[in-house]
């Protein structure tokens, strides 16, 4: 550790626990997971601008075969690639009688209706109108001005990354029953990481939080100024964010100690930060995107993380040759976490749905 408590970077990334201590004997965290403070946190983030972007997928989902497609808010988005590689995004309802363009085939850079070929270039055609599309080099986002009733931006707000071309990037995909709050608030709430994920996270310390009587944020802030926000020190650079030093637990008492600082520069998005330690400048994007509800009338939410994993060891160069290997254990290590925090989110819709929540 450093002089001001922060992990240290040694000449090897791994350390060894040298006192390890059971799972029921660590230090219980709920006095310090006020529920109070998890409300106000969720708050602040709901108040902030997204411009009416959604994510709806990674930008790897799109081939040069088939579309992209999610539906968002009840409303079908397909999203694809021009004849000169441009992303193209509209409704995912042909215009002619309606067929699901999401099984659809892309010829030439058209997307061609399979039930009578009708053939859309992005260009406005009937009803069928194109989507504002943005595609930041790891995520594609939708602009849906209809579903998201806020002032448009022009492009979604983006948190700050390492430089792409000297990171590996991979985008977990899941889906829970719940509302894309349950799955702020989850990622919001620090506290629960060495006790609900324990073969991940040990020795989980919260060093800051946010003040639990904070107001909303400024409805007017620029995404810049939320980006700038994210990057920032233990507190997310406005106070506003939690700085957490753990471990993760490798094999054994084999850890990686870091420090991480967790924001929400939008309504919809929480980004844990790594500001100290192995893999310093490393980013976890966590985004929910409502869906359209199940069967039985329930809200289901996709949960995309996008993991931008960089570091300025010598190796990290080798292990960026092996980004196609790399890509799906990162989508396990993920999707683990995230069997338990949907399970998490969905119980806290549930006990809301009931009015039986108790934060």
């Amino acid at each position: 550790m450093t002089a001001d408590g922060r992990p240290a970077r040694g000449r090897y990334p791994l350390s060894l626990r040298r006192s390890p201590v059971p799972w029921e004997r660590q230090r219980p965290t709920w006095r310090d997971a006020k529920p109070a403070v998890i409300a106000a946190a969720l708050r602040r983030a709901l108040a902030r601008p997204s411009g009416n972007w959604f994510v709806v997928g990674a930008t790897r989902d799109v081939g040069p075969a088939r579309p992209l497609a999610r539906t968002v808010a009840g409303h079908e988005v397909v999203v694809w690639r021009g004849s000169e590689g441009r992303l193209i995004a509209g409704p995912g309802a042909c215009p002619h009688l309606g067929a699901p363009l999401r099984d659809s085939p892309v010829r030439c850079g058209r997307l061609v209706c399979h039930w009578h070929g009708l053939a859309l270039d992005g260009s406005p055609f009937a009803d069928w109108s194109p989507l504002p599309v943005h595609d930041d080099g790891v995520l594609v986002w939708v602009r849906l001005d209809g579903v998201g009733g806020e002032k448009p931006l022009d492009e979604p707000v983006i948190p700050q990354r390492p430089p792409l071309a000297r990171a590996v990037a991979a985008v977990y995909t899941g889906v829970g029953t719940c509302e894309p709050e349950d799955v702020v608030a989850n990622r919001l709430d620090p506290w629960h990481g060495a006790w609900f994920h324990p073969y991940s996270f040990v020795d989980l310390t919260v060093v800051t939080a946010p003040d639990e009587k904070s107001g909303p944020a400024d409805e007017k802030a620029s995404g810049d100024e939320n980006a700038d926000a994210d990057a920032g020190g233990d507190g997310g650079g406005d106070g506003d964010g939690f700085a957490v030093d753990v471990s993760f637990r490798l094999a054994g008492r084999l850890v990686v100690p870091v420090r991480a600082v967790f924001t929400a520069p939008e309504p919809r998005t929480v980004v844990m930060h790594i500001t100290d330690g192995e893999g310093e400048g490393s980013v976890v994007e966590t985004h929910a995107t409502p869906l359209a509800p199940d069967g039985r009338g329930r809200p289901r939410t996709a949960v995309i993380e996008a993991v931008v994993a960089a570091s300025e060891r010598p190796g990290f160069a080798v292990a960026r040759k092996a980004a196609p290997v790399l890509r799906p254990f990162m989508r396990a290590v993920a999707g683990r976490l995230w069997r338990d925090d949907l399970a998490y989110a969905e119980r806290r819709w549930h006990l809301r749905s009931t009015d039986r929540f108790p934060g």
